[in-house]
């Protein structure tokens, strides 16, 4: 079997586990009383209080099967990762519910957990004999940063799975991004793949092509997980799956080498929080806003913008941000 069928497999059958899952999660959740509490300032979005929550665990179901398939440093340790983020969500999904209100972990806890993980990521990266301290430039020499990769590592995966968090504040939003995310790494790390095979270098093969198996099942999952998010949502991923499905995404970059494309493939990650960044500086030097209100999305919907069209335009300016993603990765 070729890698490509099976990696098209993986991707089939996550989409059906997720699919299959969908309701039984949704009936769990509900019985559980694990619902969704709504910030109190979002208020046109009141209405989805009482939503169940922790979706996530839809789409880290057929991940974690598919990862334990392909038994590669790669995948066990994307697998590990990202369970782990999505512990971390679990606990700030676990207090607000048990709580009933929409402070979870407080933020220094959230960031210590955060950058525990992100440290552990760090360390494997500079260990990997397939990975190292290397950083891939497009257009330019990569440089070699020696031990200082672990805290870049760190940061990148703390950046990313705050960016996805913010970007899930809509029915579809952060996984119709992470569908536009996954395809592009699902390309690459299969190219990536090719040319380690063309050069002799079967081990590097094998492991980037059990990282495309790991990005193929995510986006399986999220797709399946789509069928029960996308307006009206049935239920919400809640930091159990946002924090995982960043994790994941740095994962896919991260190992191939390739964090910088970060930018590219998950630009409307970057743009939330950006957007919440701008915001924050904004008002405290002027005490005026830059948005309506922040993330980007809120403000759209502020503006008369609805939830289908604004998530309709995240993913079509992310698929255009795969697309470049791939050219940069040819660049290196």
């Amino acid at each position: 079997m070729s890698d490509f069928v099976k990696i098209l497999l993986y991707f089939i059958a996550s989409f059906a586990i997720a699919a299959a899952a969908g309701a039984p999660v949704i009936k769990l959740m509900s019985r559980l009383k694990a619902k969704q509490t709504v910030l109190g300032y979002v208020k046109q979005h009141e209405y989805k209080s009482g939503t169940p929550t922790m979706g996530g665990v839809i789409f880290l179901l057929p991940m974690t099967i598919f990862s334990l398939v392909e038994f590669t440093s790669f995948s066990l340790v994307a697998m590990a990762l990202t369970l782990g983020f999505g512990v971390l969500g679990f606990l700030d999904d676990f207090i607000k519910v048990h709580y009933s209100r929409n402070l979870g972990l407080k933020p220094y806890q959230k960031i210590i957990g955060q950058l525990g993980l992100g440290v552990a990521a760090g360390y494997f990266v500079y260990a990997s004999p397939f990975v190292g301290s290397g950083v891939n430039v497009p257009f330019g020499a990569s440089p070699e940063l020696g031990w200082g990769i672990i805290p870049v590592i760190a940061l990148v995966y703390i950046a990313t799975t705050n960016s996805v968090n913010l970007t899930d504040g809509l029915d579809g939003l952060a996984g119709g991004c992470s569908v536009a995310y996954f395809i592009g790494f699902v390309a690459l790390t299969l190219m990536c793949a090719y040319d380690a095979a063309r050069a002799g270098d079967g081990e590097y093969a094998k492991q980037l092509t059990s990282l495309a198996a790991f990005s193929a099942s995510m986006l399986g999952g999220v797709l399946g997980y789509l069928l029960f998010n996308g307006y009206p949502a049935k239920i919400m991923m809640g930091d159990t799956g946002s924090l995982a499905l960043g994790a994941a995404c740095a994962c896919a970059a991260v190992f191939s080498r390739n964090a910088l494309l970060i930018i590219t493939s998950g630009i409307m990650f970057v743009w939330s929080s950006i957007t919440v960044i701008l915001q924050v500086l904004f008002f405290k030097l002027t005490k005026k806003r830059i948005f309506r209100m922040a993330p980007f999305h809120h403000h759209l919907e502020m503006k008369g913008m609805h939830e289908n069209r604004i998530v309709a335009l995240y993913f079509a300016i992310s698929m255009i941000g795969g697309a470049l993603t791939l050219i940069f990765a040819r660049a290196i």
